[in-house]
């Protein structure tokens, strides 16, 4: 089970593939906030209605001087669709191998309908323009979670 981030960590560095393809690196975003979250699976109720809220949100979160990136297990073939479809705006990142997911904390054991399974925790994490953990957020609900952060960063 991989260790949850603390704010004033260093946020782990990452490069993942987009739903292009294109190489996109957390360095990337230096000198600016970057909401980074964690989803189970692209063209999923849950995972859709979070993409969407942030896509919704994007212009309100930008102007605030935040970037937002989302992360799932799903290849970049898979994000791409879920973009298409969904017309959504954020950056969506591929970590089939899990690695980005296991050094956030996103990744381990949860309880799924009473059951506890190993999978996807839906978390996130707001990065600094310094690349330190400024909040991290784990086992989030997708419906409302948006919101609750736009109140929580004052934006």
């Amino acid at each position: 089970m991989s260790e949850r981030l603390e704010p004033g960590d260093v946020a782990p560095a990452f490069t993942l593939p987009d739903a292009d393809g294109n190489e996109v690196s957390l360095s990337d975003h230096k000198g600016r906030k970057t909401i980074v979250y964690f989803y189970p699976a692209a063209l999923t109720p849950g995972c859709t209605k979070q993409a969407c809220d942030f896509t919704d949100n994007l212009a309100l979160l930008a102007g605030a001087g935040y970037d937002v990136i989302g992360i799932s297990p799903d290849k970049p073939e898979k994000l791409a669709k879920f973009r298409e479809q969904e017309n959504l705006k954020v950056t969506l990142l591929a970590d089939p191998e899990k690695r980005v997911l296991e050094a956030y904390g996103a990744f381990g054991e949860k309880k799924l309908y009473g059951k506890t399974v190993t999978g996807v925790i839906r978390s996130t994490v707001v990065v600094d323009e310094e690349g330190k953990v400024e909040r991290a957020l784990y086992n989030v609900k997708a419906t409302g979670h948006v919101a609750k952060i736009i109140k929580d960063l004052g934006v």
